[in-house]
Parts: C-alpha cells; sequence; structure tokens
C-alpha cells in the first residue's frame, strides 16, 4: 500500500471500496464484522485492514455447472 494511502476511511469510502451500500457498511459495523472508531460526535472512521478482513471465503466443492 502506497505511503499517501489513508490507514483509515469514512464509511461513504469503506463502502466505495468494497461495492456495498453505506447501509450494509453501518450493518456491519453494528454486528461487529468490521472495525470502526467514533472520531469526534460525529465522524466514523473504519481501518482499511478491517474491510481486508471482513466475509469469510468460499470454497469450491465441485460439481455441475
Amino acid at each position: 500500500m502506497p505511503e499517501d494511502t489513508p490507514q483509515w476511511v469514512r464509511i461513504k469510502t469503506a463502502a466505495a471500496l468494497t461495492g456495498l451500500s453505506e447501509k450494509t457498511i453501518r450493518r456491519r459495523i453494528a454486528d461487529g464484522t468490521i472495525e470502526a472508531r467514533r472520531v469526534g460526535p460525529r465522524a466514523i472512521l473504519i481501518p482499511l485492514s478491517s474491510l481486508d478482513t471482513m466475509g469469510r471465503p468460499l470454497q469450491y466443492v465441485g460439481g455441475a455447472a
């Protein structure tokens, strides 16, 4: 990751990076899937590393297409 890339992003940016809606990002924060921190009275920041680890890997088990 380039040094000028922020390590923490806002909800809107996290949504754009993941292709999810802002509402989904907020739901994942609420259920603990995504780590986030409140900074000041309104700002919510999400570490990029939290976005990298969300979800679960899929495994191909074979079968007909």
